[in-house]
């Protein structure tokens, strides 16, 4: 499980990466165009699709390394066993409406096949909008992957915010027992 949730981990971040490229791209070259007195026709809105693209498959990677907004300091507040209940609350309000988000995104993409983009008229809105279900279905699968780890943490102690945990990680204290590893 360990290999599949590191390679998860991984396609996410070349996803993420590979959308940043493309922004960063994107609004390059519509500046550059912009800058030498000429226009492109389709830069303001595939950036824009680009950009939505962008945080929809990046909100999947953030949930996988669980670096969301969150409420730590209240769940670490809790005896274990309601913070192991709160943390399992929490989870499943999130994979609830992803989910659903998920499943209504699917629904409406027959509805806008037939609408295009304005300045791109070859390109359906269904692919446009295709980002909202498949990022979602993505966003679950990493919170589903890191929710065995998450109660784990849960039970054992006080969660660790994300950003602590890795400040830790990067001057060599072990963010769980606070010790620097042996040499």
């Amino acid at each position: 499980m360990n290999s599949f949730r590191r390679f998860y981990d991984r396609l996410l971040e070349v996803i993420a990466v590979v959308l940043i490229v493309a922004v960063t791209g994107i609004v390059v070259l519509g500046f550059t165009y912009r800058w030498t007195g000429y226009s492109l026709v389709w830069y303001d809105e595939v950036a824009s699709i680009s950009l939505a693209w962008l945080t929809y498959f990046a909100s999947a990677l953030a949930a996988m390394r669980g670096a969301h907004l969150g409420f730590s300091g209240l769940v670490n507040s809790l005896p274990a066993n309601l913070r192991v209940a709160a943390t399992l609350f929490s989870s499943g309000v999130t994979i609830f409406f992803f989910v659903l988000m998920a499943w209504v995104g699917t629904k409406l993409l027959p509805i806008i096949a037939s609408i295009t983009l304005v300045s791109i008229p070859e390109i359906s809105q269904a692919i446009v909008m295709s980002a909202i279900p498949v990022a979602s279905a993505m966003f679950v699968l990493a919170e589903l992957l890191r929710l065995p780890k998450l109660l784990e943490e849960a039970r054992r102690g006080p969660l660790v915010d994300h950003e602590i945990k890795e400040a830790l990680e990067s001057i060599g204290i072990d963010p769980v027992t606070g010790k620097e590893p042996r040499r």
